[in-house]
């Protein structure tokens, strides 16, 4: 169906007029406004504040909301456009309640969205963007836009909702089989101390800022650990060290461990190292590593799913001391028993967990570029449902 034939079909010869945006809405006072001290994750009342994140928090303090009603909510400096048809309470300045004068202040959030993130996105301010053009059919059209667009939102969130459904499956049967094969009965296999078949290392020291400004060598930033299970090369960063210095390098097989969080159940995150440098590569300061004794074969690969088993995770975490931040204790850490294993198992079960793995990403990788594609898909017919012709006098 071509551009012209539907919007022809749509209009069936009716003009459309246009006008700015700040003649087709009015401008709401909200009776209140909340200081980001009061904002909770949960309550009552939603606060509406500029950002992506629309809804800033809640708040139950007695508080006279935004009765609920259709409006649109445009944020200055930002590209924040949302219709909102409910109760609220305002958060930031610069925040603009609008509300349409033409009886659809849905369509009119659908024109405004199209033709000022389209065509005048520079224009962040209300004082400006209120003079972004929209076209205004009469209101049986208008109805009929918002249904159809309506409809894609609805099936774009459906969509998005099923995939992550099922991303969220995938990840839970491979947690199932990771930790079933992970897991070994007294008896079916020996277990040994850290302390007994490794040595622990620390990270780089005697460092300062400007170390880090600019650098002559590579090290493994904190984050890489948290979260990669095994290290990620292409991602490290640059620190100053001297030929002179006597720091720790990080080696093949090793499994590095990072040293501290926020809470015990995300102390002592795990990162392998599954691939040979040919230069030196270091290790950040707030993190450690363990290196097994030669005599210890285990499988880099197996290292990696073992070290972020539940069961493991369990051990390490009980490990951590703190209150406001947990540190792994050092003393504690090395008494962890771990399973010792032929390396003809742990390759078979390396095989395995590589499989579920590789198949579970493949998901994780497709979700955001299917949501993307229905995104796309969804903004192309908005386009074309609202491209209606401009009058000479207009353009």
């Amino acid at each position: 169906m071509s551009n012209v034939s539907f919007i022809e079909k749509l209009l069936d010869g009716v003009d459309v007029e246009w006008k700015a945006l700040g003649e087709a809405v009015t401008t709401i006072t909200a009776p209140s406004k909340v200081k980001k001290e009061v904002y909770r994750a949960t309550g009552k009342t939603p606060i509406i504040d500029q950002g992506k994140g629309f809804i800033a928090g809640y708040t139950d303090e007695n508080i006279a909301p935004v009765k609920s009603d259709e409006y649109i909510v445009f944020g200055d400096h930002s590209e924040h456009i949302k219709y909102v048809y409910f109760s609220f309470v305002q958060g930031a300045d610069g925040l603009k309640i609008l509300k349409s004068t033409l009886n659809n202040t849905k369509y009119i959030y659908y024109a405004f969205q199209t033709f000022y993130l389209k065509e005048l996105s520079y224009k962040r301010h209300w004082s400006t963007a209120k003079e972004t053009l929209i076209p205004i059919p009469p209101l049986s059209i208008q109805t009929e836009i918002v249904r159809i667009l309506d409809t894609f939102t609805t099936h774009t969130a459906e969509l998005t909702a099923e995939l992550t459904a099922e991303l969220t499956a995938r990840e839970k049967q491979y947690n199932y089989y990771r930790d079933k094969l992970l897991t070994f009965e007294d008896g079916e296999v020996e277990w040994k101390a850290l302390e007994d078949i490794a040595e622990i290392y620390g990270g780089l020291r005697g460092k300062s800022k400007n170390d880090f400004e600019s650098g002559n060598a590579r090290y493994v930033p904190y984050k890489n650990i948290f979260f990669n299970i095994d290290v990620d090369f292409d991602s490290l960063e640059l620190v100053s060290v001297s030929a002179s210095e006597k720091q720790n390098s990080v080696q093949y097989g090793d499994v590095l461990f990072t040293g501290s969080s926020e809470n015990a159940e995300e102390a002592g995150m795990s990162s392998a190292v599954t691939i040979e440098q040919k230069d030196d590569v270091y290790l950040n300061s707030f993190s450690f590593g363990i290196r097994f004794n030669d005599d210890i074969r285990f499988i880099p690969d197996f290292s990696k799913y073992l070290f972020r088993s539940s069961f493991m995770r369990t051990k390490i975490s009980r490990t951590a001391n703190g209150v406001t931040r947990f540190n792994i204790s050092k003393a504690r850490f090395k008494k962890i028993k771990i399973p010792i294993l032929c390396p003809a198992e742990q390759t078979r079960i390396v095989d395995i967990l590589d499989k579920f793995d590789a198949l579970t990403h493949s998901i994780t990788d497709g979700l955001p570029r299917e949501i993307k594609l229905r995104q796309q898909q969804y903004e192309y017919y908005r386009d074309l449902l609202l491209s209606f012709p401009k009058s000479e006098t207009t353009v």
